[in-house]
């Protein structure tokens, strides 16, 4: 799709994020000149413009293949700004501001599941937050987090919360996009203030929409695995990426799974033919071949679930 938006973000990409990509890949936080060029294109607002899904692929592939620390911390900024926009409760009134880039903001949606969830528990005039993440994008860049957690009536309450006060933050040394400042974060019974309430739902609601939504996240793979192409010169390597975007955007939600696979799958190898093309200079630390070789690895774990890891484990003949 060539929409006005896809068309920016592929110029974006071109003209300031690939010619900054290495150095971005050895540093310790996305540049802000990334951010404002995505602000001064609209592409920062991008979720309050009700793209389609295709668009939204699009734009997140394009942007992955110039930078993928600048991708990542956008498309966190974009669940929560989405999360604003289809809030129920007082919260939505924070959308104008994380549409424009006035407002930074990152997620954390997926300490809702295991032993020791994030709790929201009942205060005065609103809740205390606590417990731990294992993956939050954007520490120092976000000024508000759209957080996931398990309230008291069990159901899977989000909320904008204000970065501050009682909240530990532990670096995530990634072996790709360390730029995007992710990091381990703690809460301790940090107050959360009644309108800052998004939404109440059940878990099963909130498995389905989670299930619904993976599509996206594939489109980071398919932004490294289409740069990788390019640069290796390879036009079957950029016909199997059209044939997996193709995939991703027809997959049904029970074949999501295996669509995420397959865009994970071709990165890598996509990265491994680079490393081929580019011989000798690929092994140098910070070359193009190593850092998409290594962005590939990071995106065969980042946003998966117990289905895409087995596809992926089939694919590999694990």
């Amino acid at each position: 799709m060539s929409t006005e938006a896809v068309q920016a973000a592929r110029r974006i990409a071109e003209e300031v994020l690939l010619p900054d990509a290495e150095a971005v890949d050895a540093a310790g936080r996305v540049p802000a000149a990334h951010l404002t060029a995505l602000d001064d294109a609209g592409l920062t607002g991008l979720a309050a413009q009700r793209p389609s899904l295709d668009e939204r692929v699009d734009v997140a592939a394009a942007l992955a293949g110039g930078c993928l620390a600048t991708a990542f911390v956008w498309a966190q900024h974009q669940g929560a700004l989405a999360g604003a926009l289809s809030a129920a409760g007082p919260g939505s009134r924070f959308a104008p501001d994380l549409a424009s880039g006035r407002s930074r903001a990152g997620v954390v949606i997926t300490a809702v599941r295991g032993p020791s969830p994030l709790r929201l528990r009942t205060a005065d005039d609103g809740w205390t937050l606590s417990g731990s993440a294992l993956w939050v994008t954007g520490w120092g860049i976000a000024q508000q987090l759209r957080v996931a957690a398990v309230a008291d009536d069990d159901t899977i309450t989000t909320a904008l919360v204000d970065v501050g006060p009682g909240m530990r933050a532990d670096p995530a040394p990634l072996v790709a996009a360390n730029a995007s400042a992710t990091v381990t974060l703690t809460f301790d019974d940090v107050a959360v203030p009644a309108d800052r309430f998004l939404e109440a739902v059940t878990w099963e609601t909130w498995a389905a929409a989670d299930a619904a939504g993976l599509a996206g996240n594939g489109a980071l793979a398919l932004g490294v695995a289409h740069r990788a192409a390019v640069f290796a010169e390879s036009d079957a390597l950029l016909d199997e990426v059209a044939a997996a975007r193709a995939g991703l955007l027809a997959a049904g939600v029970d074949e999501l799974p295996a669509a995420r696979g397959a865009c994970s799958a071709l990165a890598v190898r996509a990265a491994a033919a680079l490393a081929v093309h580019d011989g000798g200079r690929s092994v140098i630390r910070g070359s193009r071949a190593d850092r998409l070789l290594r962005e590939a690895h990071f995106l065969l774990g980042f946003g998966s679930r117990p289905a895409i890891r087995a596809d992926l484990l089939a694919r590999f003949g694990a």
